[in-house]
This record gives C-alpha cells, sequence and structure tokens, in this order.
C-alpha cells in the first residue's frame, strides 16, 4: 500500500467502547484487541522494529526501515470514524495494526502489519472482521486494497474472508475490492474460524504432553498433595512436574521453586495457591509459554464482591498473557483416553472409558457426578468441571465435542449461561450430530450461583425452555434424568418415531410402563405378557418378533426373576439382542440401575460399555421417561429444517430510518429510556413490515367520536383502551356495530356511564369481522437478543401463562410449531364444530413480527394484543411499541470477542 496516508486530523471523541475486546486466535491463545491511542507512539515504534524488512516492503511498495516521527503521529492520531485503526496487544506489546481511511463516500482503503513472529495464527483475519465492522457502523460499504502480486498470505487473507472479491492488476500492483456486507458466506466463515478456535484452546487442556502442579504439597489430605496423587495414580501419560517453593520433593518426584525452574515446556499449569497468590503464577506461567491453567484455588467471585474483583484481575491478566483460564473454584479435568489417561482434578474417581463428554460448574457437584458415573458402568470421555467459569465456558466445550470422535453424547450441568444467544446457536449445530443432554438449575427462579459473573436471565423459564427445545438439547429436570437418557443414547440407536412394544413377564409392571407411555406421548402398539414363569427362549421370541414388526419403534423389556433365579440367561438373551437390533431397547432388569455387568457388550474401543449394551432402569416408569426424551430428539433430528420464515416484501431500511431518528433523538439519548411510539409512528413502522394495523382515531368527546365514523365510512367500533377494561369478558368497554351518528350517541352515553370520558381513552375503530383473538408479542432480551412468543387472548389464558416462544431468526418449521403448541391452539382449528380460522395469516403475522425484531435491536417491545383470526385473514386491532437506544450489540451478532469481563457483574 501506498506509504503517503492522509494528513490526521484533530480526533473526534472517542471511539465506540464495544470496538475493544478479547480475542481468541487461531491456535487458541488469547489477544486483546482494541482502537489506537495517542499515546500508543512507543508501542508503535517498538512494533515496528521487530518487523521484518520484508514486511515492511509488502506494506508500504518501498524500504522503509523506520518511522519519522510525523509517521508515527500520523498512524496514531485518527478521527475513528473516516480514519480508524485497530491493534493486537498481547503481553503489554503492540504485535498488530490494521487500519481503514476513507477515500471517497462509502469507500475505506484497508491495510494490515502484523510482526513476522505472530504471521499465520489468523491475526489480519480477525483484524479484517473488526475493521468491517467499524466501518458499517459509520456507513462504508466497501473496502479497497493494493498488494504486491508476493504477497501470497496477504491475498489469501482476503479471499478467505467469506467476501466477494475482485481483483485487477495495474502497474505491478493488485488491487481488490469487495463490499463488506455481512452475508450468509462472510457470516459462515467467520463462525468456522471462531469454532476452530474454541475447539484448539480446549484440545490443548485435553491432551498436554506435561502438566505442572504449582502448589503441590508433601502433607496428607492437602488439595495439592490430593492433586499430585490424582494425576499420578490415574496413568497419565506425559510429564508431571510439581512446584513448590519450600520442598525439594513431592511425592517421590522432584521439586521446583517456580515453574521457570522446570528445563523442559509446561503446556498446563494445575494452580492451588492461595488466591492473593495466584497473579504471580500467572505472570511466571506466561513467562514459561504455558498454554492453560486450571485454578482449583478458592476465593473469589463465590466469596462477594472483593472476590468478583480479584477474579476480574485474574482473568483479565489470564487473556492479557494469552492464556486460556478453566475455574477459579473448580474440581479440574478428566480425559479418559488411554494414550491420555489425565485426572486433573481433585476426584480420586477415574471413570472408565465411555462415551460421554461431561461439563459442569460445581465442583461439589462434580465429584457427585463421577461417582455416579462410575456405578452405573456409563463411562465418559471427556469431563470439565469449570468452577466459576471466569474464561472457559460451556460453549467451548460444546465447539470442542463437536470434533472429538470419542464423544457420543454430550451431558451438561449449567447453573448458569453466560450467552444464552451464543449457546443456542452453536447446541443447533451440535445437536445436529450429537445429542445434548442439559439439567439447568435454577429453572425456577432464574437465579445465579454467586461465584457466576453472569447477568441474571431476564426472559421468562418457557422462553428459556422453548431455546433449548428449538436448538434440539434434551433438558431434564435432575441429574439422574440425565444419567437415565444419557445411557440410552450412548449404547442404543435413535428410534424411528413413538411406537413401542413391551415385552415382560410381570403384568402389573407391564401396566405401569403401559399407562407411563401414554402420559408422555408414546404410543403402545404391542404388548406381550410371558407371564411370571417365562424363560430365555420365550423372552427371545418376542423380542425378535417385536422388533421385526415394521409397527414397532422401540421395545421395553420388563423381567423381574422367580425367586432362587439369577437371570443370567435372560440376561444373555437381552445383551444378544441389543448388540444385534437397529432400534432402541431399554429394560428394568433386576431393578438395576446403569448398564449391569450382565447386559453389556464389549467394546473393542476400550469404552466400559459397548454398542448395543441394554440400559436398565430400577422402574419402568424411568425407562418410559428416558426413552420419550429420546422420541423427541429423534422427531426433532428428522424434522425439516424447511425454508427460513420471511415475509419478503419488507422495508427494512425505512424501518431502520424511522426507529434511528426516534432514539437519537438528544433528549432520548441523554436520558437513556425507553420511548412509546405514537399511533401513527407505530402505524408507519409495522407497515414497513407488511402489517396492517386497524384504522383508529382517539376521541375526547361525543362529537369527535361522530366525526370520526363519519371518517372511516361503514360500521365502526367505539372502545376504551384502559388497561383495566382490556380483555375483560363482559366486553363492557366496547360498542360493535356502530352505523350513524345515533347509534354512536346511544354507544357514547352507555359506555360512558361506567368509564370516565376523559381517562377513558376511547377510540373510534373500523368494525372487523368476527375471529379469535389472539396475540404476538416481542421484545429485546439483553443475553437472548430478540424474543417472540404467540398466544391465544384471554384472561384465563393469560393467567395460566399459555404461550410459545421462540427465538428468531425463524424457521417455517419454528412458526407452525408455535401456533400449535399452545394448549389452547384447538380454538384455531373448529373447536366444537366452530369455522377452523386462517392459520397462515397467523402464521404470516408471527414471522413478520420475528422478522421486525431481528432486524430492529432498538425495538425493545412489540406487543399486538388484540389480532382478530377469522377464517379470511388476522387483523390486527391493537398494538403499542416502545423503542430505546442501542448501548452494546446484540449477543452473537457481530465479530468474534470473548465475553466482557467488565460488564458480567450480577444485577
Amino acid at each position: 500500500m501506498s506509504p503517503v496516508d492522509p494528513t490526521p486530523t484533530d480526533e473526534i471523541g472517542a471511539p465506540p467502547a464495544h470496538w475493544e475486546g478479547d480475542v481468541l486466535l487461531r491456535d487458541g491463545r488469547t489477544a486483546h484487541i482494541r482502537p489506537i491511542h495517542p499515546d500508543d507512539e512507543q508501542l508503535l515504534v517498538e512494533f515496528y522494529s521487530r518487523v521484518s524488512d520484508q514486511s515492511k516492503y509488502y506494506r508500504f511498495f518501498s524500504p522503509m526501515p523506520t518511522l519519522s516521527e510525523r509517521d508515527v503521529r500520523r498512524f496514531t492520531h485518527v478521527d475513528h470514524r473516516d480514519r480508524v485503526a485497530l491493534v493486537m496487544i498481547l503481553q503489554g506489546r503492540m504485535i498488530a495494526v490494521g487500519r481503514y481511511d476513507v477515500i471517497e463516500a462509502s469507500e475505506a482503503e484497508v491495510a494490515f502489519l502484523v510482526e513476522d513472529e505472530h504471521q499465520g495464527r489468523g491475526i489480519a483475519q480477525l483484524l479484517l472482521e473488526h475493521l468491517a465492522e467499524a466501518a458499517r457502523e459509520h456507513g462504508v460499504e466497501r473496502f479497497t486494497a493494493e498488494v504486491l502480486p508476493d504477497n501470497h498470505r496477504m491475498i489469501q487473507t482476503f479471499r478467505d474472508a467469506g467476501y466477494h472479491v475482485a481483483s485487477g492488476y495495474h502497474d505491478g500492483v493488485i488491487t481488490l475490492e469487495f463490499p463488506i456486507d455481512p452475508t450468509d458466506t462472510a457470516i459462515g466463515v467467520m463462525r468456522d474460524r471462531e469454532h476452530a478456535a474454541e475447539a484448539a484452546s480446549i484440545q490443548r487442556f485435553f491432551n498436554p504432553r506435561s502438566v505442572a502442579i504449582i502448589g503441590a504439597s508433601r502433607r496428607q489430605d492437602t488439595i495439592g498433595q490430593v492433586l499430585v496423587r490424582n494425576l499420578v495414580t490415574g496413568g497419565f501419560t506425559g510429564r508431571v512436574y510439581v512446584v513448590n517453593p519450600s520442598a525439594s520433593a513431592v511425592s517421590g518426584m522432584p521439586a521446583y521453586k517456580n515453574v521457570n525452574d522446570i528445563p523442559d515446556d509446561v503446556e498446563v499449569a494445575i494452580v492451588a495457591v492461595p488466591a492473593d497468590a495466584v497473579t504471580d503464577v500467572v505472570l511466571d506461567c506466561a513467562n514459561k509459554g504455558v498454554h492453560g491453567l486450571i485454578v482449583i484455588s478458592s476465593g473469589f467471585a463465590e466469596t462477594g464482591e472483593e472476590g468478583r474483583r480479584r477474579q476480574r484481575h485474574l482473568a483479565g491478566l489470564s487473556r492479557s498473557y494469552g492464556l486460556r483460564l478453566i475455574g477459579p473454584n473448580c474440581l479440574g479435568i478428566i480425559n479418559t483416553d488411554p494414550t491420555v489417561q489425565i485426572n486433573a482434578s481433585l476426584s480420586s474417581v477415574m471413570p472408565a472409558r465411555g462415551r460421554a463428554g461431561f461439563f459442569c460448574q460445581s465442583g461439589a457437584l462434580g465429584s457427585a457426578i463421577l461417582e455416579k458415573v462410575k456405578n452405573r458402568g456409563l463411562g465418559i470421555s471427556t469431563f470439565v468441571s469449570a468452577g466459576n467459569r471466569a474464561d472457559v465456558s460451556g460453549n467451548d466445550l460444546l465447539q470442542y465435542w463437536e470434533e472429538d470422535d470419542s464423544t457420543e453424547v454430550v451431558m451438561m450441568y449449567l447453573e448458569s449461561i453466560g450467552n444464552p444467544r451464543k449457546f443456542s446457536r452453536i447446541a443447533r449445530r451440535v445437536s445436529q450430530r450429537k445429542p445434548i443432554v442439559a439439567v439447568r438449575s435454577g429453572r425456577t427462579t432464574q437465579g445465579v450461583p454467586m461465584g457466576h459473573t453472569v447477568r441474571r436471565i431476564g426472559a421468562p423459564r418457557a422462553a428459556v425452555d422453548a431455546m433449548f427445545r428449538q436448538a434440539g438439547v434434551i433438558q431434564v429436570d435432575t441429574l439422574d434424568d440425565m444419567f437415565d437418557v444419557a445411557q440410552l443414547l450412548a449404547h442404543q440407536p435413535l428410534p424411528r418415531g413413538r411406537r413401542v412394544a413391551i415385552v415382560g413377564n410381570s403384568d402389573a409392571l407391564g401396566l405401569l410402563a403401559a399407562d407411563a407411555a401414554s402420559g408422555v406421548g408414546l404410543v403402545v402398539n404391542k404388548s406381550v405378557a410371558l407371564g411370571a414363569d417365562a424363560t430365555a427362549e420365550d423372552f427371545e421370541d418376542a423380542l425378535d418378533g417385536a422388533i421385526d414388526d415394521p409397527d414397532v419403534d422401540s421395545v421395553i423389556a420388563v423381567y423381574i426373576p422367580p425367586l432362587d433365579v439369577s437371570g443370567e440367561e435372560v440376561a444373555n438373551v437381552l445383551a444378544a439382542v441389543g448388540e444385534q437390533s437397529d432400534k432402541p431397547l431399554v429394560s428394568s432388569f433386576l431393578g438395576a440401575e446403569g448398564i449391569p455387568e450382565l447386559l453389556r457388550v464389549p467394546d473393542v474401543a476400550g469404552s466400559s460399555a459397548g454398542r448395543g449394551s441394554v440400559p436398565s432402569y430400577p422402574a419402568v416408569e424411568a425407562a418410559v421417561r428416558a426413552l420419550a426424551r429420546v422420541v423427541e430428539y429423534a422427531v426433532w433430528l428428522h424434522a425439516p429444517d424447511g425454508m427460513p420464515a420471511e415475509a419478503g416484501d419488507v422495508d427494512t431500511p425505512a424501518a431502520k430510518q424511522l426507529v434511528d431518528r426516534i432514539v437519537t433523538d438528544p433528549e432520548v439519548m441523554a436520558s437513556d429510556r425507553e420511548v412509546e411510539l405514537s399511533l401513527d409512528q407505530l402505524t408507519a413502522l409495522l407497515g414497513c413490515y407488511g402489517i396492517e394495523l386497524c384504522p383508529t382515531i382517539p376521541v375526547r368527546s361525543l362529537e369527535e367520536a361522530q366525526a370520526a365514523a363519519d371518517q372511516l365510512g361503514g360500521e365502526v367500533a367505539l372502545k376504551s383502551t384502559l388497561e383495566s377494561m382490556r380483555e375483560r369478558p363482559d366486553q363492557a368497554h366496547v360498542w360493535r356495530h356502530i352505523s350513524g351518528s345515533r347509534d354512536m350517541a346511544e354507544a357514547w352515553e352507555t359506555l360512558t356511564r361506567t368509564i370516565d370520558p376523559v381517562a377513558g381513552r376511547f377510540v373510534v375503530q373500523r368494525n372487523a369481522p368476527p375471529g379469535v383473538p389472539i396475540a404476538v408479542r416481542s421484545f429485546e432480551d439483553p443475553l437472548f437478543g430478540p424474543v417472540v412468543s404467540f398466544g391465544i387472548s384471554g384472561p384465563v389464558i393469560e393467567l395460566l401463562g399459555d404461550w410459545s416462544y421462540r427465538i428468531p431468526p425463524l424457521g417455517q418449521h419454528d412458526v407452525t410449531a408455535m401456533v400449535r403448541e399452545v394448549k389452547s391452539s384447538p380454538l384455531l382449528f373448529g373447536y366444537r364444530g366452530a369455522e377452523a380460522v386462517d392459520v397462515t395469516a397467523i402464521e404470516d403475522l408471527i414471522t413478520r413480527v420475528a422478522e421486525l425484531q431481528n432486524d430492529l435491536p432498538q425495538i425493545s417491545s412489540l406487543e399486538l394484543s388484540l389480532v382478530l383470526a377469522g377464517v379470511d385473514g388476522a387483523r390486527v386491532l391493537t398494538a403499542s411499541a416502545r423503542v430505546a437506544p442501542v448501548r452494546d450489540p446484540r449477543p452473537d451478532s457481530g465479530v468474534r470477542r470473548m465475553p466482557d469481563l467488565v460488564t458480567t457483574i450480577p444485577d
């Protein structure tokens, strides 16, 4: 690029706060990105001195061994609008800079310079993403770049960005031009890179070649001693180093006073020192080149405000030095892969090799979980207890497990969700390949444990549950339920449908199983009662017949043996049938729980129980519940995705302009408050999305009401919009079918007897055809982003909370399901002989509201509180909306950026 840059202008204000943040590089390490500051002059000079002559030549097309004072000032003094520069900071040093300069309306020239030592880590791609986001905020639509032909790495950076790049060649320079609109391709490329980086960062924790235990102790029953013992006795295949400044040896191994004294590389450090000493450990590990920290130490956010400050400092310091952090206050991690065999945790239980990955946040609960895994014979592939989850989260683990061939089922115990929108996006993708079974504590209260510095979820429980269903996550109520479902998923094939057969030697238990199946939506198509004296051959014939039946999708086997009978022969039959069947087989065998030895199939891969092993449940109801959960997942998995739900005839730019004019009003910006849209503004906004609001004229006197009726023409209705009167069953606030001045006078006199004409907020509307009253709502949640809901109007339904929820953007399947999953939906489909309403019109309305809310984060809430759905359409009679300035980008909507450590404080 040309070394002649525009002359700097005076800086215009400060850059937006969201331009700064921590980022994850291609190799799984972290760095910090921020706008350049005028006081970065020395950092820039030092950075430039470390860049090779070739990289300087590629940047400026001529030898520039040093920067002049004028150059340094020009590069560090920008206006953050037409001249924007972002720098990458690592360990307090500048390692890269990217910038754009507007050269004409809506077009800017972009350039990068990355320190040679850090090239190949995806830094230029990250800078390009962040620069493009900043440029779009200021109306820039296109980037251009001039690159020398042999600068292949930079050319590839632009081509790999996912934008449509056009190129030209003139005077020995390649000119690249591309629009920076965030197309689906560009967003997909960005998220693929995010996925690879997050998975890489976790892979380094699970597969280290060397581990240092910092805080190792010789004293028994101390955390440091337990960590050493578990790591060594667990059979870790890598190198173990112990760090203890006051000991020469620990457990027979030489002790080092500092991690930097270790002569070899250290990839992962397990930290078990007092909380106030952890900061020094971070600095030592950064100097050593450690990849990641597992901080077992407590004394952080779980202790109160001082601990929260200490935790934010710990996480921020770790990131600033490129380190990822698990914890603090965590149990640790486990990988049962025999080539690694690492137990870097406080748990003495080293679980057997299995197919399930497990993520939890509570350290205390983690030990109990591992004990349950062992007792059930389930086995796991990998385990993480994230503790206070200051850095590494469940989202990171999902990214890793998606690519991990040894993990076929994901189990998650979630005490909080820091970024639900990102969780939903990742989980929906992972669920297409691997089932996710989750327990969410605080589900009713939406509470957050003290140690988790995240915002409380403001969305209602039903909306959070809907997000899980939408993402294909199997949400269960208890840990036992989670293990019940996971052991079925890990060892048996998925069912093809809801039809089940029950085979057993107990009529009573068979009836219990049938009742339980009917209660959870399963269809019992076959029931075989063998009698108490049934033999193994009888079971084999019955099971084979059920599995071969084309009208059966799953089989439930119940076996209670006669006295003094071991049941081993029947167990052999169950195991043999389970191994060969392409339909799931579950059992209640001897009242056993888990994967009993008798029902296990040997696994060549070394797992504790192989594919085809038959899970057993102590009660048939538990077996049926687990099977029903898996059936729902299979139905979700095989449901057609369909096309995205899009209205098509919308004018999004006009809607954005309308809302921007309101929220950028100086009074609104200064007050930082919500503003309710006027009737005219609301009508215009809805009109941009093809939603017609029934003409409404506010009136304060009989004369105004009569004039409004004349203006609208035809039959009209007079009604009060008071909240206290709305949706009353006796309809005492509405007078319909008014035709002429005399009718209006009678209506006015009757209604104003009980409703004050001044305070009653009367309106006149054109009379609407009869229909079923429905409501469509949406709102902007700080964590979820847009949320849309649907319900049938009425006080009883409101009290019962009969609403369906979804998180936009919606697919057509989502919209269809929303209408049908409310309990009162039969009212729409010809209940008790009534005419069925135009459901297509309802689905179209939901689609338009969801698209509006997804496009406009400034809409804090939108409510179509009264819509009459009739046989020939849906008419919106009453609506309201509130808008507010957007202070921060919507979660998971922009460039790759790690969670902000400053703002994630409990509300």
